[in-house]
């Protein structure tokens, strides 16, 4: 039985009172015009439910909505009302303030009593009809038509109104509208994180002039996480003033589906599936038919691959943002008095998110400028807007919810992104280190995060490279960027424990602006098994020596031309990443280099913007290290006459990438002691001119990338003694002509990148003893010279040409 909260005689009485008082004040109240009118219209939105309940005498579950307050502020309401008539007079003008903000809370009650109810009305008249339809099947068949007649379910998948005001859109609803109209396109999805509009900007699509004259039936449903066809499928029907046909299960809901939309299909149609999760492609598959004139519009937090073409909202620009904030705070009223530059901080605090910026604009609305301080330092100090907004919270914590749900170990993963600072591009390279050693995933695996995080809209991964389209393990020119404020979700939730027993521990040190503990005489101890610490160019205290005996992950974050590496590296036993990268324009000297000689655990080190210290000087040995990287790093005095394998003697893997001054490959790294050598990739270094001859004693080498080494002139003969080889890349090699006389004896090569050698002039006939080869990607020119050699019949080579895409947004 549903429980007896509020009849519909006692909402309706409340009602009529408050309607009709609006009715006759609206037009005598000048001062509050514009805001009675608002309230007018909500009210005529209202009307036809409170009518439908009123006729059937229904009683409502609405015990979670407060629903014996809204009884209350509509009869509250009318006295407000009523004051507005004589509070408009222009000697109290000092009260126009607060009665505005007084009506604007009025309004947004009768908006959330309006969606309560639409959304409750709609669940007693489709749970009422499968009841009827279950214990009355004969007796009420003729009777149900009056039944669906008389409660006008019609109105269930009509498109809602979108908000009065709205900035930033405009631009989106043209492109989203061109998208739509294209002939060779049915299901479009449009796509944002949480919070950020994509509903607001469809249903303005779908009371756009020239979408309605298009489509003469457009129906909007709300599908959200726990999506059940059949009652979607009821609903459409009563939307269609059909009887919706008792249904088995969903295959037969889909059947049913079908035969609607082929009897309605006369018309132009237009199906919006608003807020689609994530896995659920198999839903949206389910309407989809072969019928003119029909499209699907979808809008998702997460991609959906397999559905073309996604539109991808963008974020407010900074004016937009503050004209919304403005407008949901009142600032464009005369009265106002907050400074712009309190402003201005509100909305940074808001990360440009639409729906933080109504939340926070209705909450500050008509407060004094000191409050509005006072939040700005409270969000500053100890957390985050989301620490005050509980709506805005749950919003963006379901989609982490459900990342959680479906992957443990991606939840994780999206955690951790917040370990790097904001607004700067992150490394992907960096990321797949993390998460090899801290989640136990394959690099393959963590890769693949990066592009499930994508899909969901949780990070935005973009490729620099230009064959964007090439899978070969190379990830050195992917980069992730996140919404600022999935950024602070991630922190919030990292601080809903005590810092002492926090997975991740993220400090953001600016100028002297220090934690509380940092001074104290006792060292700290953290359990944190991630510590990321970031300093800005103005940071310059002693770092605190503070102990990190469960520490996995390190992140140094700087800005600086000199930067000294902590002390207490020396007490972190368990450290296996250590992530070192200066965010200043030049590379900064590293001081204190020998402490990671301590690091006896250490297997992967990434190195960016920095001068790498003689490592003759520092006497460091790193006989754990197997992965070395080293980005846009100066290394021309690293190396020197050291004997190199005895300090890398368990080095897997050397990544040089962006090195202006790396000029020759030391043969130091060829040392046949140092056999564990399986890959070595060395990009972008444009002095590079020759490998040594020695690189033939890495006889365990499987991977060789040298992509834009222009002036690498030639491959080294000793090359061919690399049985194992299985993949070599001189993609964008300019200056390469040959490739190795007996390339033809490197019996393992399965794969060759031959990308812009446009130098190449032919072959060595060897090539015809590669037994292995399985592709060679290349230009026009490269494939010709591949197609004039006689392979034998059954030896097929895959000659492809590569696709280029080019991903330079990050800049």
């Amino acid at each position: 039985m549903i429980p007896s909260l509020v009849e519909g005689a006692v909402l309706g009485a409340a009602f009529e009172t408050l309607f009709g008082e609006v009715k006759i004040i609206i037009q005598k109240a000048v001062k509050f015009k514009d805001k009675l009118n608002r309230i007018k219209r909500k009210l005529e939105g209202l009307e036809n439910p409170i009518k439908q309940i009123q006729a059937q005498e229904m009683v409502l579950d609405l015990s979670q909505f407060r629903t014996k307050d809204f009884v209350e502020e509509l009869e509250e309401g009318k006295k407000l009302v009523s004051k507005c008539l004589s509070v408009s007079k222009w000697w109290n003008v000092h009260k126009w303030p607060g009665y505005t903000t007084k009506l604007l809370e009025l309004d947004e009650s009768l908006k959330d009593l309006l969606e309560i109810l639409q959304a409750q009305l709609g669940t007693v008249q489709m749970e009422t009809l499968k009841l009827v339809r279950h214990m009355h099947a004969d007796s009420m068949r003729s009777q149900e038509p009056k039944l669906q007649e008389s409660w006008n379910a019609k109105g269930f998948c009509e498109v809602p109104e979108p908000p009065e005001f709205t900035v930033g859109l405009d631009a989106p609803l043209e492109e989203l509208k061109m998208e739509l109209l294209r002939e060779d396109s049915s299901v479009l999805v449009v796509t944002a994180p949480p919070g950020c509009g994509k509903t607001t900007l469809v249903k303005k699509l779908c009371w756009d002039d020239e979408i309605k004259e298009k489509f003469n039936n457009i129906m909007f449903v709300k599908v959200s996480k726990m999506a059940d066809l059949k009652l979607i499928v009821q609903l459409l029907y009563e939307h269609n003033g059909r009887e919706g046909p008792p249904l088995r299960d969903e295959e037969d809901a889909a059947i049913q589906l079908e035969r609607l939309l082929k009897e309605i299909g006369h018309i132009s149609m237009l199906l919006v599936l608003d807020d689609v999760w994530s896995g659920s492609e198999s839903l949206i598959n389910k309407f989809i038919f072969p019928i003119p004139d029909y499209k699907i519009l979808v809008t998702s937090r997460s991609e959906f691959p397999g559905f073309r073409p996604t539109y991808k909202l963008k974020t407010l620009s900074d004016e937009n943002a503050t004209t919304l904030l403005c407008h949901y705070a009142i600032l464009a009223d005369e009265s106002s008095n907050i400074q712009d530059d309190v402003v201005k901080k509100v909305v940074q605090h808001c990360k440009k998110v639409p729906l933080a910026l109504e939340l926070v604009g209705t909450l500050l609305r008509g407060r004094a400028q000191e409050i509005w301080e006072r939040k700005v330092e409270e969000w500053s100090e100890n957390s985050s807007v989301l620490s005050f907004e509980d709506k805005l919270l749950a919003c963006l914590k379901s989609s982490l919810d459900f990342l959680g749900e479906k992957d443990v170990k991606l939840k994780e993963c999206f955690m951790d992104l917040a370990s790097f600072p904001e607004d700067k591009r992150i490394p992907a390279t960096a990321l797949i280190d993390m998460w090899t050693e801290l989640h136990g995933l394959k690099e393959s695996h963590a890769a693949a995060n990066l592009f499930e995080l994508h899909h969901w809209n949780m990070a935005n991964v973009v490729i620099t490279r230009r064959d964007a389209y090439e899978k070969d393990g190379y990830y050195s020119e992917h980069f992730v960027t996140q919404h600022d404020m999935l950024r602070e979700l991630a922190i919030h939730q990292s601080r809903q424990e005590p810092e002492e027993q926090r997975k991740r521990l993220i400090l953001e040190l600016n100028g002297n602006k220090l934690p509380n503990w940092w001074n104290e005489p006792n060292e700290p101890t953290f359990n944190a098994h991630l510590v990321a610490i970031t300093t800005d160019r103005n940071f310059s205290s002693k770092w605190c020596n503070m102990k990190l005996p469960e520490a996995e992950v390190l992140i140094l974050n700087f800005q600086a031309e000199n930067y000294a590496l902590p002390d207490f590296l020396k007490s972190m036993s368990k450290l296996k990443v250590l992530i070192i990268t200066n965010h200043g324009f030049f590379p900064a000297k590293l001081s204190n280099f020998e402490l990671l000689s301590s690091l006896t655990n250490l297997k992967r080190v990434r190195f960016e913007c920095v001068v790498i210290p003689s490592l003759t000087e520092t006497s460091i040995k790193l006989e754990n290290l197997q992965k070395l990287s080293l980005f846009m790093c100066k290394v021309a005095h690293a190396f020197g006459s050291i004997k190199i394998s005895e300090v890398f003697r368990s080095l897997e893997e050397i990544n040089i990438d962006y090195c202006t001054d790396f000029a020759y490959f030391p043969a130091g790294f060829c040392d046949i002691v140092n056999e564990k050598l399986k890959k070595l990739s060395i990009t972008h270094c444009h002095k590079l001119s020759k490998l040594p001859d020695e690189i033939g004693n890495l006889i365990n080498l499987e991977l060789l990338r040298l992509r834009s080494s222009i002036r690498l002139e030639n491959l080294p003969d000793s090359l061919c003694k690399l049985y194992r080889l299985t993949f070599i890349d001189i993609s964008n090699c300019l200056s390469i002509q040959y490739l190795p006389e007996h390339i033809g004896e490197m019996r393992g090569l399965t794969k060759l990148n031959m990308t812009d050698c446009s130098r190449f002039r032919e072959l060595p006939p060897t090539v015809l003893d590669l037994e292995e080869l399985k592709e060679v990607v290349c230009d026009e020119d490269i494939k010709e010279l591949w197609e004039i050699h006689p392979f034998e019949d059954d030896k097929k080579i895959n000659l492809r040409l590569a696709k280029e895409d080019y991903h330079l947004r990050w800049l």
